[in-house]
């Protein structure tokens, strides 16, 4: 997969983990690292979760202090390197905050994705009306330009739905409440489940919602959350952890520790054999669209 494609995240989480790793071999604790180096632990914690890059210099510093072989030093150097590449979403600058960069990445890396959503439509599925309710709504003293950049984002993302090259593969279940619920007025809502069910309709989307009638199902539990699966390289195993993704009002949750990926997944699993099948959900979706058009 190309760089334009995976962006910066990919690398950075490698080389994050190959430094705790040559930590914990080294026996040193954050805090030791942090003191040896004369950083904050903090920064360690950001460097080793791959949540920043890393000049070669800085790298270098690292392995002497950690006492890394030459050969892995160098392989770890050039790492940082690819670390550096721009992905497409940081032209937009400010309009990411920084928790969100790191997932920009991983979603265009992704080749499976899982979905679970109780309030809102996706963001891959937005229209820019109702994402533009929702950005408008969530930063309210942003003028106008600064908004509608923040709406562009959100539409170049939806790019990787139909990308050429290995386009991924979603599961997506939601909620009854996110069709039934208008955004934005009667006509922009009915426009976004239309464009829903458009979506819906690629060969890579699969789209099921889970009625009101259901009742009680493990997505009240786990609120929306996001699994993310990446390429399997050449032994067959995955390039990078299965990531759980969870947004949050001043913030977002990344988990990639085996048992809780395997706990999501599991509710996830339980959540779309809860959900409808193709013709009921889309049933759903046009009625909802309908009765909105009548109102």
């Amino acid at each position: 997969m190309s760089e334009a494609m995976t962006g910066s995240t990919v690398p950075r989480r490698q080389l994050g983990r190959y430094l705790r790793d040559e930590r914990n071999r080294a026996g040193l604790t954050v805090k030791d690292a942090a003191k040896g180096l004369e950083w904050s632990e903090t920064k360690i914690w950001r460097i080793e979760t791959g949540q920043i890059s890393l000049r070669s210099l800085d790298v270098e510093a690292i392995c002497r202090l950690y006492r890394v072989d030459p050969g892995t030093a160098e392989v770890l150097k050039g790492l940082a390197k690819e670390t550096k590449a721009k992905g497409w979403w940081q032209a937009y600058g400010d309009a990411v905050p920084e928790y969100f960069d790191l997932f920009v990445g991983l979603e265009a890396a992704a080749t499976r994705m899982s979905k679970y959503e109780a309030e809102l439509v996706p963001g891959l599925f937005q229209t820019e009306d109702y994402a533009r309710t929702l950005v408008r709504s969530d930063h309210p003293d942003e003028d106008d330009a600064e908004i509608e950049r923040r709406v562009e984002l959100r539409m170049a993302r939806q790019a990787i739905l139909r990308r050429p090259v290995d386009p991924p593969a979603l599961r997506v279940v939601l909620s009854e409440s996110v069709v039934r619920r208008p955004v934005s007025g009667a006509a922009v809502m009915a426009a976004q489940l239309r464009h829903l069910a458009q979506v819906a309709e690629l060969p890579n989307v699969e789209l099921r919602i889970i009625p009101f009638k259901t009742g009680f199902h493990p997505g009240m539990f786990s609120g929306a959350f996001t699994i993310l699966r990446f390429p399997l390289n050449g032994g067959g195993v995955e390039s990078e952890p299965p990531t759980v993704y969870s947004d949050m009002f001043t913030g977002a949750l990344y988990l990639d520790k085996p048992h809780e990926v395997a706990r999501y997944a599991r509710a996830f699993e339980d959540i779309w054999n809860m959900g409808l099948g193709d013709g009921d959900t889309m049933g759903i979706v046009d009625r909802a669209a309908e009765e909105l058009g009548n109102g």
